[in-house]
């Protein structure tokens, strides 16, 4: 008898695992990279105290979270430390004061360098002398020369590479496909679609994702998805992704980011139904970390950013009529920005 139910149930596993395998988000490739403090700092010119980045770090690890985004790799000669906070610059020694010898040995540690904002030849040191795993970089299309020379430079130091190309929305289609057909042959080995301005829809994601996906292929490389939240689209578009064949997918606790925010970390996690994958720690964060933010950094949905999102304009305008107190003044927004 108890061999007929260990066989019972090992055959209740098998199945039970066929279809959790066929669920979208079961896939074992996909990673999840939490950039909350990275994106956050633009809340805040990067001014977040050691208890909330270790308090990230660790829901990010306890989570199962695959890649942890500190912050930015910023000159010093174009943002001013006295200014800014640490996570501008992300400064090894830095980073090491919150994660030691990084106690979560799944969790990557990861920075973007912004294209023309970087000394990266010389505040990127080689990877055995850096905590750091991964280097992101941040372009325009007009900067992907020198994006080129930033991947290569971190490949060459030992470093996992990935590529964001900001606002696709503005690029013409012709130049988007020469864009990525360089990408495609450059040292970077994940290229993300980035939605700057949170005005994508999923038709056009979908569309997107399958271009990036066939010349990223073509390279041997993988796509990524950074979505953000002004027309409430950002978690419904890095699901289109993930159906599309993304599997690097961003996210931020609380949806913590600049203006309407980014897609949350804690809907994204719960989406996914992978057991790798623990909910409970973020939803900790944010109980005793990121919620009480929220008063004063003021990040979300609000109609200005919208107004934003639908006209396709980059949300500084929204920023602005958010922070001068007319945040419900909607109508003079919308006018402004049509007229």
């Amino acid at each position: 008898m108890k061999t007929k139910r260990k066989t019972m149930n090992a055959k209740a596993k098998t199945v039970a695992q066929a279809q959790s395998s066929k669920w979208v988000g079961y896939r074992q490739n996909i990673k999840v990279l939490d950039c909350t403090i990275r994106d956050g700092g633009l809340t805040n010119n990067s001014h977040f105290s050691d208890e909330i980045v270790r308090a990230v770090y660790d829901a990010a690890g306890l989570s199962g979270v695959d890649y942890m985004e500190f912050g930015y790799k910023n000159s010093e000669k174009i943002y001013s430390p006295s200014q800014y906070g640490a996570w501008r610059f992300s400064k090894d020694d830095d980073i090491k004061r919150i994660i030691g010898d990084n106690k979560y040995e799944s969790l990557k540690i990861t920075v973007m360098a912004d294209a023309e904002k970087c000394d990266y030849k010389k505040d990127i040191l080689p990877k055995e002398q850096s905590p750091i795993d991964m280097i992101r970089v941040a372009t325009y299309i007009h900067q992907i020369p020198l994006a080129l020379d930033m991947l290569k430079d971190a490949k060459d130091k030992g470093y996992e590479t990935g590529i964001n190309l900001m606002a696709i929305s503005t690029i013409r289609e012709r130049e988007l496909d020469e864009a990525l057909e360089l990408l495609a042959e450059s040292e970077s080995e994940v290229i993300y679609l980035v939605d700057s301005f949170g005005s994508l829809y999923g038709e056009q994601i979908n569309y997107l994702l399958r271009k990036y996906v066939k010349y990223a292929r073509q390279g041997g490389k993988e796509v990524g998805v950074h979505a953000h939240n002004n027309m409430q689209l950002a978690f419904a578009n890095t699901i289109d992704g993930i159906l599309n064949g993304a599997t690097f997918l961003d996210a931020t606790v609380a949806g913590l980011g600049r203006g309407a925010g980014n897609c949350p970390m804690e809907i994204l996690l719960g989406f996914l139904h992978n057991p790798k994958y623990s909910l409970r720690p973020v939803l900790e964060c944010i109980e005793k970390h990121i919620e009480p933010l929220r008063k004063d950094l003021g990040w979300g949905f609000a109609y200005p950013y919208m107004i934003s999102g639908l006209l396709n304009r980059h949300p500084k305008s929204a920023i602005e009529q958010c922070e001068s107190g007319k945040r419900d003044n909607i109508l003079e927004f919308y006018d402004s920005m049509t007229s």
